[in-house]
């Protein structure tokens, strides 16, 4: 059952408003990806701290209204479901940065700074599903692919 902001974990619970959302939306997310609860709400909620350090008033007050942290999509590729457990990651070029995204997705999962911090965290990403890692130059084409252990 996903959670939502009427049941969520009770380390979630102190939380402010937005941050929470975040949290469970992240959490729900990563659930949806196979990992486990106990990985989950600590990774998402770190995430969903960050997330709300960096984000305007508007980015916020727009997830607010308009975000369920509960919604799935009916569209296999958009991101969260089992059905990209078994999908590579790819590190892509991003406007903010280098970002993670499941092969298939719609959306990505994480922007990184450097392409560095994006490969390690597609690493460990792709790690957990037992997928490989493809790692793309900034024009799009592959630069080269990384085999991960399962």
């Amino acid at each position: 059952m996903p959670w939502s902001m009427k049941e969520y974990p009770a380390s979630l619970k102190n939380l402010e408003k937005p941050v929470r959302k975040k949290a469970i939306s992240i959490a729900n997310a990563m659930i949806d990806e196979g990992y486990g609860e106990g990985r989950a709400i600590p990774i998402a909620t770190s995430k969903a701290k960050e997330w709300a350090e960096n984000a305007s008033t508007d980015e916020i007050d727009d997830f607010l209204t308009h975000d369920d942290e509960t919604e799935r999509d009916a569209d296999p590729s958009s991101g969260s479901g089992p059905e990209l457990t078994n999908k590579a990651e790819h590190v892509i070029k991003h406007k903010k940065g280098w970002a993670v995204k499941a092969e298939g997705a719609k959306r990505v999962s994480e922007i990184k700074d450097t392409k560095k911090e994006a490969i390690e965290r597609a690493k460990e990403i792709a790690a957990h599903k037992g997928t490989e890692v493809i790692v793309h130059l900034a024009d799009g084409s592959v630069q080269r692919k990384i085999k991960t252990g399962s």
